[in-house]
């Protein structure tokens, strides 16, 4: 079996999967960039059995070149999975042998590397600038990152059956486990994703009729690199620089959030799973709790500083509901 053979086979039964819900478009582009890199490397007709650890040590060395140690990790672990998948279809008739260099970057390399880039963390006064500038549906998708903790997939995956505009509250599994997740929307979050709705373009295709996002070309933003571009234009624009991004929004809702001491709850918002016991006995968690913690991270952006206290409750909704900074909304 030549090389090509063996990763458009793996491709293949992956976009099955994909189409069959049991695997993201987005892990499945992972998989085929880590495709064309081994074709990259070892040439189509190369047979897989005239494969040698000197040539994954090569490829590894080329891979190092190219991407950081967390992506060259992904990567490594990628490529096992093509010549894993070959060898389980017996496709090839042995195991493939990378030799001892061909591992993923140790887990002190992975520490020295995340401290050269500093913490993935926006103060609140830069959260706060961004959201005064940004347009629709940026604008929203930010207000969901600090106020759920929504990535990129997330957004733009987004579906408008998630949310009750009317009650604030937001059930919606990460696309990326199917963890279920139940947040409460802030008001400022709701006005934002109304103004995106009222404004939204007629989508090109019926697959984006029911996302709450689209594009201005009529199209989902459901490709990372979208919402990665308009955060990155936005960021330089404002003078936030570093190795930030879009999904740092999420690590700071999950920091600011720690410090309510809700740690089952904060796992809920985020879609976590744990496997514990207690996890295993606790069969659900109120509302108040999911909210004390969405109230808590909307203290520290818009007040400046976290609550000590937890906040009244007035009927479905509370006391603190008016939002306290203009340009949020």
């Amino acid at each position: 079996m030549t090389v090509k053979e063996a990763v458009n086979t793996f491709l293949d039964e992956k976009k099955h999967r994909v189409r069959g819900g049991e695997l993201s478009a987005r892990t499945w582009d992972e998989y085929k960039e880590a495709c064309d890199t081994i074709i990259d490397a070892f040439g189509k007709t190369r047979l897989v059995s005239n494969l040698r650890p000197d040539d994954f040590t090569t490829l590894r060395r080329r891979m190092a070149k190219r991407w950081g140690p967390a992506r060259l990790g992904k990567m490594i672990t990628c490529v096992r999975c093509v010549f894993k998948f070959a060898y389980d279809s017996d496709l090839i008739d042995r195991p493939m042998r990378y030799g001892p260099a061909f591992k993923k970057p140790s887990k002190k390399t992975m520490r020295l590397h995340r401290a050269q880039k500093g913490l993935q963390l926006f103060t609140a006064d830069e959260i706060r600038r961004m959201v005064a500038v940004a347009d629709q549906p940026l604008k929203a998708m930010i207000l969901l990152g600090i106020n759920a903790g929504l990535g990129n997939t997330d957004c733009g995956r987004l579906p408008l059956g998630a949310f009750n505009l009317e009650t604030g509250w937001m059930d919606y599994p990460r696309p990326k486990t199917g963890v279920a997740r139940r947040c409460w929307l802030w008001p400022e979050t709701r006005v934002a994703i109304r103004e995106t709705l009222e404004q939204q373009p007629v989508p090109k295709k019926t697959a984006g009729a029911d996302l709450v996002f689209i594009t201005k070309y009529g199209n989902g933003w459901n490709d990372d690199s979208t919402v990665t571009h308009e955060m990155r234009k936005l960021l330089d624009g404002l003078g936030i620089n570093g190795h930030r991004n879009f999904y740092t929004l999420r690590h700071t809702f999950r920091t600011v959030a720690d410090e309510s001491k809700d740690q089952p709850a904060i796992d809920h918002i985020m879609g976590h799973a744990r496997d514990d016991m207690a996890s295993i006995y606790r069969e659900r968690i109120s509302d108040d709790r999911l909210r004390d913690v969405a109230d808590y991270v909307r203290q520290w952006l818009f007040q400046g500083s976290a609550p000590t206290l937890k906040l009244a409750h007035v009927g479905d909704e509370r006391q603190d509901d008016k939002p306290q900074v203009e340009a949020a909304v």
